[in-house]
């Protein structure tokens, strides 16, 4: 499943970041953000437009993402109440 797939304040753990070619900018920027296998993840809102951006916390620290990144990056959903 990707980020973009997870249901509103649903949390999970990055899998993978997926890279669409060699030296992948914005696959390198989301790692760097925090994006890194067995991260949790959490989806806090959608935007009001088409659902996007969407509103995503990693951690303590909080990023509004395009869907088109957020189908990048794959998750495993956390059983509900679990935590990581």
């Amino acid at each position: 499943m990707t980020l973009s797939d997870l249901p509103l304040n649903g949390s999970a753990l990055v899998d993978s970041v997926q890279e669409l070619h060699a030296n992948d900018a914005i696959a390198r920027r989301l790692q760097e953000l925090g994006f890194v296998a067995g991260e949790n993840v959490r989806l806090v809102a959608r935007g009001p437009i088409g659902a996007e951006p969407l509103l995503v916390q990693v951690g303590f620290t909080r990023f509004a993402l395009r869907i088109a990144e957020a189908k990048r990056i794959q998750v495993r959903p956390l059983a509900e109440g679990a935590q990581a």
